[in-house]
């Protein structure tokens, strides 16, 4: 799975280098992969807030990987970019797992809570990619899933 820089790709901050990692899919590559990209957005001197979001959306986008597009399968592997652009950083994934149902990405709405005792497993992984992202897209080209996600550095941000 190669990464293809597309055209209107700005140049990296000098103090913050793309980051290319090629993962097992088990919850074990995720571990490495996150803090692999930790160490990578510590050296970019991000505000802690800022850098705390955008390990969280990597995490759960990278455990529904896991979770999803391989659980029936062993061996299955991720390629994960992380790639400063301006303002913002552009998260992307890749992987040969099963695709999107519909091929269409989870709307990431909040189920509504019926009493205390009623949290949901789950569910909340979406809301919170869709909430702390600029833009996030999906497509599935020859037999691969690529999920985007660009993710604010600075005032752009949304919160939560």
């Amino acid at each position: 799975m190669a990464f293809r820089s597309g055209t209107d790709a700005r140049a990296p901050d000098a103090a913050c280098e793309a980051l290319s990692l090629d993962i097992v899919a088990t919850p074990q590559g995720v571990r490495a992969a996150l803090a692999r990209a930790a160490g990578m957005l510590s050296r970019a001197d991000l505000c802690p807030t800022v850098q705390g979001c955008i390990e969280l959306v990597l995490a759960e986008a990278l455990n529904n990987v896991v979770e999803h597009a391989y659980s029936t399968s062993e061996g299955g592997r991720i390629a994960v970019r992380l790639d400063p652009r301006g303002e913002t950083m552009l998260l992307e994934l890749r992987d040969n797992g099963r695709p999107m149902p519909d091929l269409t990405l989870p709307e990431g709405q909040l189920r509504p809570l019926v009493g205390s005792g009623d949290l949901p497993e789950g569910g909340f992984g979406w809301y919170l990619i869709r909430r702390l992202a600029v833009r996030v897209t999906y497509r599935r080209e020859a037999g691969t899933n690529v999920l985007q996600i660009e993710m604010p550095l600075g005032r752009q941000s949304k919160g939560i």
